[in-house]
């Protein structure tokens, strides 16, 4: 795990959020995701600065349409919006749950 994972995992462990369980690096079809929590169906992924390129952004966009296809919400986030406003991201996935 990145820093902004290990952060940002001991936000969502353990049922703190609404009490609703999160997994990490869970498996979904061929991909891989951050945080998964299949009672609401959300994907929380953090995203670092290679997902900014077009390369890597199309990918992304691949990935989520297949997410979606499932009925799987997700919820992109910076690395950096995790170490600079914690409670914000912490917010908008108790928003999205």
């Amino acid at each position: 795990m990145t820093d902004a994972e290990r952060l940002l995992w001991s936000k969502l462990r353990k049922k703190q959020l609404k009490e609703s369980q999160f997994y990490r690096q869970r498996i979904i079809g061929n991909y891989i995701v951050d945080f998964y929590c299949p009672k609401t169906k959300l994907i929380v992924e953090l995203d670092g600065g290679q997902h900014y390129n077009e390369d890597e952004n199309k990918k992304d966009r691949i990935r989520d349409y297949y997410m979606k296809k499932l009925g799987i919400k997700i919820l992109r986030l910076s690395d950096r919006e995790v170490f600079e406003n914690l409670n914000g991201v912490i917010e908008r996935i108790y928003e999205s749950l």
